[in-house]
């Protein structure tokens, strides 16, 4: 069977993006199915999403240009679910990209938002 069993983020400082991935995460479909004091899982439909805090704070930060992920991509249900996310990402810590082309910055048969949280995590919501 193919697909992801599950994706772990290392990020700076949780407790500044906490709040930003847990209402993402929330608004895609994801349960809070772990807690701890360096970390937090979010599952759903049998996979899961760990941020944890990275052993290596001296690295520079995150840059989704640079070699590496650039983004993830999470399926949001139908277009207006997206518009719906879209609309409310900003007052979660979440900056819109390439919203002058929403929703179709990749393509005219792509329905999708694009946001950045504070540390410079890309995220693609997608209209399944």
């Amino acid at each position: 069977m193919a697909g992801f069993h599950h994706v772990e983020v290392w990020v700076a400082d949780l407790e500044s993006v906490d709040s930003e991935w847990a209402w993402l995460l929330t608004r895609v479909g994801f349960a809070l199915t772990g807690d701890w004091s360096e970390g937090r899982t979010w599952s759903a439909g049998g996979a899961y999403l760990t941020l944890t805090m990275s052993p290596n704070l001296s690295a520079a930060g995150h840059d989704r240009r640079g070699v590496g992920v650039n983004h993830l991509a999470f399926k949001s249900g139908g277009p207006t679910d997206v518009d719906s996310i879209m609309i409310d990402a900003p007052q979660h810590g979440w900056k819109r990209l390439y919203h002058d082309r929403y929703p179709h910055a990749g393509g005219p048969d792509h329905y999708a938002g694009w946001l950045e949280n504070a540390a410079g995590f890309k995220v693609e919501i997608v209209a399944e």
